[in-house]
């Protein structure tokens, strides 16, 4: 006899399917490091003699079929894999649980975080709010939208293929592109850019064109990043109504102030990346602007400043502050004071960062097209005016196979995600002309990577460690020069980017390239949650802690690697898993065996010069810049962040950010504390909270 049919949880009745069963068994496998692929197969195909030949007269359904492979399973003493799986039906059972009540249909079998910000975020819905779209589904319309753009380059392309990997890389959750994307290819809107800057120069018209054009970009799902450096200083003349002007701080709260009523409507949470240069006569009032408590909720700010500034802070020297409007110096400053002032204040609110505007510059691909000056919202996208950047991320905990880097798949996924990207440049439709132009003449792109941490540890690395930075150093140097090659195939058949003669690229060791940037390190938010890694680059936030999924419902949720290796050794117990809850951190409990001790590092174990020491690996081999929060314990001291800024500076990094933990007055991650007013007894993250900074306005 053999078995034909199973009965699903609905009542229909289906072909059966037995490599879902040896896939089942591999992944209890894998958790637990017993058996191999062939001995699944093996043990598939007993569970599914034992279920036709207790089955014929009627039809299993799905449970007795799940219990067919736990009795299988525990029979041949593989009671490690039994009990993964076990677990593993226990959570996807309260996973459905909880998909009755958020409505959502879960094809994919993502967790139940990832199905809260796909119903939140992503999915399509109807004239009535209602959700129309199940995950499958949003990645075949975004691999359909995204891979048709071949035809433009091919009449005899062939696009079904092309769809077709573009869907399984984003369903396996191997390459996720930008929100913008995910949200907006294949419908009517069809914004895909993450990052835009927009231009402001020295007149009031040019200034609320500027807002307007912000606020275009908000509404597509956009961020924005400015520089203010060019207005005015407060009290300075005006010419045309005899006046004096107001200064770049007030425009500043205008904006910030649009950007909020402008979210309201939206999906996505409007951001914002002001820079003011450090030479601005309102530096000091900049760098201030956050102290005033709810100021400026909108936006980042960073200072930007240069090697010169720098070597001033060194040498004990003043500063010569600029009016931008005239050129004249309008009086200077001790440049050890002015630093001290801003990382006093980054301190006490996160706020400002520096941006390293001389290390920006030595790597801008088109110089002869001007100076850059700002970032996007993260920084990690440092742009020309009026130019945006799409960008996407690769899970590196997907690419680890056993204890190495499948570098084989590494290379593919990477060449199919810059043919992605590039298509999406051409897929998007732009909010403003001027951007539009831009992009098609520079046709910047931004592959990155998310997973790092989920990946040292499946590597058996603590993040804070020398073999941690080689691994960096390494996995972004293999992932650069096969991205640039990838962009170079590209151009090969499609093109240059128009500007590349004009470009620092032109000559060099690639030849014509498709793309003027490639790689970028972006912080990957609430992408990291549907692809189910740590964010970024960014070391866990913490290895079990309690997730506010939805409104009065929380779920404890702990490492699953974590999980795996406690069941496997025997050392998980209940009341461990709460001691965990309490803390986020296991470097304190003895526990937990002392290797384990090490690799899974949270945020706040990592000392600055290993977060500073990874974000350098990163950046070395990174066309555009490195998003990266330094995370900081409640007692840090302004000295800790000066020696921060000034060792970024030192590494020859594009940017820096600093987050000491308490900072803001309402956070996304807040640790146990037996005296706070809420009574908290666990390490508590809000539901879109993936990693990196822990206030309400991140530099994510």
């Amino acid at each position: 006899m053999t078995l034909t049919r199973v009965r699903k949880r609905d009542g229909k009745v289906v072909r059966f399917d037995r490599t879902k069963i040896r896939a089942a068994i591999v992944k209890a496998f894998t958790a637990t490091g017993e058996g191999s692929v062939g001995r699944a197969r093996t043990l598939a195909e007993e569970v599914e003699r034992l279920a036709a030949d207790r089955f014929v007269r009627s039809i299993p359904s799905v449970e007795d079929i799940q219990d067919l492979v736990e009795h299988v399973l525990i029979q041949h003493r593989h009671e490690a894999a039994a009990k993964a799986y076990i677990l593993y039906r226990h959570e996807r059972q309260r996973n459905r649980d909880y998909q009755r009540l958020l409505g959502t249909v879960d094809d994919l079998k993502l967790g139940i975080n990832a199905l809260r910000v796909l119903e939140r975020r992503y999915l399509r819905r109807n004239e009535r709010g209602e959700v129309i779209e199940s995950p499958r589904e949003l990645f075949r319309r975004v691999a359909h939208a995204i891979a048709a753009v071949d035809r433009r380059y091919d009449p005899r392309a062939e696009v079904a293929r092309v769809e077709e990997t573009f869907y399984r890389m984003m369903a396996e959750l191997e390459f996720l592109p930008n929100s913008p994307t995910l949200m907006n290819a294949g419908t009517p809107l069809g914004q895909l850019a993450a990052c835009f800057v927009v231009p402001i120069a020295d007149d009031l018209a040019d200034i609320f064109d500027a807002l307007k054009a912000a606020a275009l970009i908000h509404q597509s799902g956009g961020g924005t990043g400015f520089s203010f450096s060019s207005l005015r200083p407060r009290g300075d003349g005006v010419r045309r109504s005899g006046g004096v002007a107001s200064g770049p701080l007030s425009f500043l709260e205008i904006f910030d102030r649009a950007t909020e009523a402008i979210k309201q409507g939206g999906r996505r949470r409007g951001a914002n990346m002001a820079v003011l240069s450090v030479y601005h006569p309102d530096i000091v009032e900049f760098v201030t602007a956050k102290s005033r408590p709810g100021a400026l909720t909108n936006f980042n700010l960073s200072v930007g400043v240069d090697d010169r500034f720098m070597r001033a802070v060194d040498r004990h020297r003043a500063i010569q502050l600029v009016n931008p409007r005239t050129g004249r110096r309008t009086g200077e400053v001790p440049a050890a004071d002015l630093f001290h002032l801003i990382a006093s204040n980054a301190r006490e609110t996160g706020d400002p960062g520096l941006l390293f505007l001389d290390a920006i510059n030595r790597a801008n691909p088109t110089p002869s097209l001007g100076r850059i000056e700002a970032t996007n919202p993260c920084g990690e996208q440092p742009l020309l005016p009026w130019e945006s950047c799409t960008l996407g991320s690769i899970n590196l905990a997907r690419l680890v196979k056993g204890r190495r880097i499948d570098w084989t798949r590494l290379a593919t996924v990477v060449r199919d995600a810059v043919h992605f990207l590039d298509n999406t440049l051409d897929a998007s439709r732009y909010p403003l002309p001027a951007i539009g132009r831009r992009n098609r003449e520079n046709r910047k792109i931004g592959l990155g990577v998310m997973g790092f941490a989920d990946a040292l540890i499946r590597l058996g690395i603590p993040y804070d460690s020398p073999q941690a930075v080689s691994t960096a150093s390494r996995v972004m140097r293999f992932l650069d020069l096969t991205a640039h090659r990838a962009s170079s195939e590209l151009a090969r058949s499609r093109g240059p980017f128009p500007n590349f003669a004009r470009s620092r690229w032109r000559g060099g060791k690639y030849g014509p390239l498709r793309n003027a940037t490639v790689t970028t390190i972006a912080p990957t938010g609430t992408i990291s949650i549907l692809a189910g890694c740590s964010s970024g680059i960014e070391p866990l936030f913490a290895v079990s802690f309690v997730r506010n999924v939805m409104e009065g419902v929380q779920l404890l949720e702990v490492n699953e690697r974590f999980e795996s290796e406690g069941r496997r050794r025997g050392f998980l117990t209940p009341e461990l898993r709460e001691k965990i809850a309490r803390s986020g951190s296991v470097r304190s409990l003895r526990e937990v065996p002392a290797d384990l001790r090490r690799t899974f590092a949270t945020a706040l174990d990592v000392a600055p010069e290993w977060h500073l020491r990874i974000q350098q690996a990163f950046q070395r081999y990174t066309d555009n810049a490195v998003s990266k929060t330094i995370n900081l314990p409640p007692d840090a001291s302004i000295e800790d962040v000066k020696r921060i800024y000034h060792r970024a500076w030192e590494l020859r990094l594009k940017g820096i950010t600093v987050y000491r933990y308490g900072s803001k007055p309402q956070q996304v991650l807040s640790l146990a504390t037996g005296t706070s007013p809420e009574g908290r007894k666990h390490v508590v993250a809000d539901s879109e909270y993936s990693g990196g900074c822990a206030g309400t306005v991140c530099p994510h």
